[in-house]
């Protein structure tokens, strides 16, 4: 007997954008699947809770892929999120999404390896071509029923969801990135890199730095920094001086996906995007 699942999809974090309920049910065409790898099992129940990036759409077998400096952008993703309150009348939904550019919502139910996209709302921003070229080809297909396919290839998995006359979206699996090891953007030419020998190193956004850096049950230990002595402008040592304050001595930190809060105890804190 299958289970069938009811899931909401991309919610609107857009604050005082219009909203448009597009009604994306045009006629498609024969065209490919984008499937990498036909040997692995299919596994559509494992489709929820995940973040995907789009990565191309197949329309009448034309394929538009994403541009390849969204593949960084820190919100481009779509995850179907299990809602036990989801309904048919409502519009967006409580998950996040985007392609990077605006922001799309709908209810999705996942029954066995069928996925309908239905109430699909997005914000109206303008987006530049290509972006906007993809983004409008991906509406065009996301919304309708799909028959979903996940592999995997050399560590990557990949879902495409696929309509009855070949229209199709390919997915990879967006993963967080690993705390040590990824830089860490701080703002305008700021960043830092925690390593796995417990030390960091960085720039403060003019000035460079390397110290003594422990990470253990939710904190990093900072030791002192030793900095560059370069003179720069005026806020740029403004603000050079309270990154500094924030990152020494023992601070907490939050990961989430693509972001790193760090915060004194104090109350003082800085979030990193992951580049």
């Amino acid at each position: 007997m299958k289970r069938t699942t009811r899931v909401k999809c991309a919610a609107l974090t857009a604050v005082g954008t219009t909203l448009l309920a597009a009604a994306c049910g045009t006629e498609s065409g024969t065209g490919s699947d984008g499937v990498t790898d036909r040997g692995t099992t299919s596994r559509p129940a494992g489709i929820a809770d995940v973040e995907w990036l789009p990565q191309k759409v197949t329309v009448k077998g034309k394929e538009y892929v994403l541009p390849k400096d969204v593949d960084t952008f820190q919100d481009a993703g779509i995850v179907f999120k299990p809602d036990a309150d989801a309904t048919r009348d409502d519009d967006g939904g409580e998950s996040g999404g985007s392609v990077g550019c605006n922001s799309i919502g709908a209810d999705a139910e996942i029954d066995g390896d069928t996925v309908r996209i239905t109430d699909l709302v997005q914000t109206l921003i303008g987006c530049p071509d290509p972006l906007g070229e993809f983004e409008e080809r991906f509406v065009e297909v996301f919304e309708g029923t799909h028959k979903a396919e996940v592999s995997e290839r050399n560590g990557v998995t990949t879902l495409t969801l696929t309509r009855p006359g070949g229209d199709s979206i390919t997915f990879r699996e967006k993963k967080a990135p690993a705390l040590k090891g990824t830089r860490w953007s701080l703002g305008k030419n700021a960043y830092l890199v925690l390593t796995k020998n417990d030390t960091v190193t960085g720039s403060l956004g003019c000035n460079t730095f390397r110290g003594k850096a422990v990470v253990k049950d939710g904190t990093i230990a900072f030791g002192p920094l030793a900095t560059t002595r370069m003179m720069c402008s005026g806020p740029v040592m403004k603000a050079e001086r309270e990154l500094a304050g924030i990152l020494s001595g023992k601070v907490s930190y939050q990961q989430e996906r693509d972001s790193l809060k760090i915060t004194k105890a104090a109350g003082r804190s800085v979030t990193a995007r992951a580049e």
